[in-house]
């Protein structure tokens, strides 16, 4: 990781303006969480900044998040219990802060 001058970020850790994110900033951010991203977080990483491309909005909720990354990438991957030990917490909110995209709607 490189030393990255971080975007301006709102109270709860997700970037102001999602076009400020890098994958840099991704990482600063996992640091942050104690998280080191490998090719499987990128994996997640990177299907939901395409998810955001396409559909203008992050996966509303946990169950909405597991079900685009089954359809997506398969069951082995789209299953909470892999999701939550990727990125844990709330696997949906936690992805979305880390690929720099808006915070769902529905996560608390």
């Amino acid at each position: 990781m490189t030393n990255t001058t971080m975007p301006a970020r709102n109270n709860e850790g997700f970037l102001e303006d999602a076009r400020d994110w890098t994958e840099d900033v991704a990482a600063t951010i996992a640091a942050e969480d104690g998280m080191e991203l490998t090719e499987k977080h990128w994996e997640i990483i990177e299907f939901l900044r395409s998810f955001y491309k396409e559909h203008e909005i992050s996966p509303p909720s946990n169950r909405l998040f597991v079900k685009a990354v089954k359809e997506a990438l398969g069951e082995d991957r789209g299953n909470s219990i892999y999701l939550m030990q990727l990125f844990p917490g709330t696997p949906a909110k936690t992805a979305c802060r880390i690929a720099g995209l808006p915070r769902p709607t529905n996560c608390l």
